[in-house]
């Protein structure tokens, strides 16, 4: 009985990964966090095995309503070499996740939104509840560009949020997140915890 209790196991575990192979959501963010991997930066060589992300969820490839905000002044944002960041506050997402209405508040550089290359990047650093646990203890990043707002609608894939560089090698001046993009659930997408400390 024990043997037959397996064997329908295995075959109802291969058919969940199959049907995970084939759909195109699934192969897309796989091959954005394989990109991702193979063009680091910071990470090098045989090091790149110790990437760990959170299996792909469209769970997590959440539609926000867009709410603009209009700062002059803005503020500045700690970084982890103790030095300061000045950012405005460029707008504010509401969503639900995980039966939970959060909302993160989205970010532009104002070192960045001066160059011609990154003057349309917007920042979204945040904490959740695994935030110090399964994932990185200062938190995780998503970025994303100003035509990505339609008619005050966004969508959010936190599939692809990953760690700074400060995760990986010292010298780096990450941006801390601010207690005001802290969610209060725990948002079990895209990376984890770097395998390998420095």
């Amino acid at each position: 009985m024990q043997k037959v209790f397996l064997l329908i196991l295995g075959v109802f575990l291969y058919s969940i990964n199959v049907a995970q192979k084939k759909d195109p959501y699934v192969e897309q963010i796989r091959a954005y966090q394989e990109n991702y991997v193979s063009t680091h930066e910071v990470v090098k060589k045989k090091d790149k095995k110790h990437f760990r992300f959170f299996p792909v969820s469209s769970a997590y490839n959440i539609s926000c309503s867009f709410e603009k905000i209009t700062d002059t002044v803005g503020f500045t944002m700690n970084t982890s070499a103790n030095t300061l960041k000045h950012y405005y506050r460029y707008g504010k997402l509401h969503f639900n996740v995980n039966g939970a209405h959060c909302h993160l508040f989205v970010y532009q550089s104002k070192d960045l939104m001066q160059t011609e290359k990154y003057r349309n990047y917007l920042f979204i650093p945040f904490t959740d509840s695994t935030t110090g646990d399964e994932t990185y203890g200062s938190g995780r990043y998503l970025e994303i560009s100003i035509p990505d707002i339609r008619d005050n609608q966004l969508q959010l894939d936190f599939n692809k949020a990953y760690n700074p560089y400060c995760t990986y090698a010292a010298g780096y001046k990450c941006p801390i997140p601010p207690k005001e993009n802290d969610l209060p659930v725990a948002i079990r997408a895209g990376e984890m915890n770097f395998a390998k400390s420095h």
